[in-house]
């Protein structure tokens, strides 16, 4: 997380939650509130939404801190931290139903405060981290579905479908691809060596590390390069015999 982790205080004994917040001050948090009832996190989350809650089991009022931390997490999911002073087995294993991230007892130490929230924001990132690896690497799969005649991309969370003969070229992008067609231009979550490997072979041609084409596209072959829609392509030396080759089977 680039910036401080935002912290909820929800502690119904004044004194103690004034002392953890001047502590999260001294650590570089930002406390985004401290509140004496679970009753109010709701309202509290949805105007100002931290990063972490700290909860005291045992609140006064009409919810105690496990009912807080169940509430919470049916409209956010926030990780949760129980303050706990001699939690009774039923408590603990009703607290350890809403999946908290830590245990922190009472009285505690500023070092115990700092620990708990570090393990906290390392785990949330790591959380973070591994989803977002998780979504990209969804999103790359889905991104293109290549097909003997056609090609369909993602573009806009649409699959739009491109015919093969339309396209002229493609054009390496670092780990992505441009394929450069009739009409407009496409870019794709793959690199040019995979793109090559799935292509119909017998209609596309790698000439250059960088480029692959349209044989039935080219409109003219010289000695270190071809010609398609009046662009230039380079061509590998070694290239230009295969090239040729596979010309005359077209």
């Amino acid at each position: 997380m680039g910036k401080p982790a935002k912290i909820l205080i929800i502690e119904d004994e004044m004194v103690i939650a004034a002392n953890i917040s001047l502590q999260f001050s001294e650590l570089g948090y930002e406390v985004t509130g401290i509140l004496p009832r679970g009753e109010e996190a709701l309202s509290h989350i949805k105007i100002d939404r931290p990063d972490i809650v700290l909860l005291d089991i045992r609140l006064k009022g009409e919810m105690d801190g496990i009912e807080t931390a169940e509430r919470i997490h049916q409209h956010f999911d926030i990780p949760i931290i129980y303050l706990t002073a001699n939690a009774d087995e039923a408590h603990f294993n009703r607290a350890k139903e809403t999946h908290p991230y830590a245990f922190i007892s009472k009285p505690f130490k500023k070092l115990d405060l700092q620990r708990a929230i570090e393990l906290t924001v390392e785990r949330l990132a790591a959380e973070i981290t591994s989803e977002r690896t998780k979504n990209s690497q969804e999103t790359s799969s889905e991104t293109h579905f290549i097909l003997n005649d056609r090609i369909f991309v993602r573009h806009n969370e649409k699959m739009l479908k491109i015919d093969i003969k339309d396209i002229r070229y493609i054009e390496a992008d670092r780990n992505y691809c441009r394929i450069f067609s009739a009409e407009r231009e496409y870019l794709l979550v793959m690199t040019l060596k995979d793109m090559d490997e799935k292509l119909p072979q017998n209609h596309f041609l790698r000439i250059h590390r960088s480029y692959i084409i349209n044989l039935s596209q080219i409109d003219e072959v010289a000695g270190t390069h071809v010609v398609i829609s009046k662009k230039a392509i380079p061509m590998s030396k070694d290239m230009r015999a295969e090239l040729l080759k596979r010309l005359q089977t077209i």
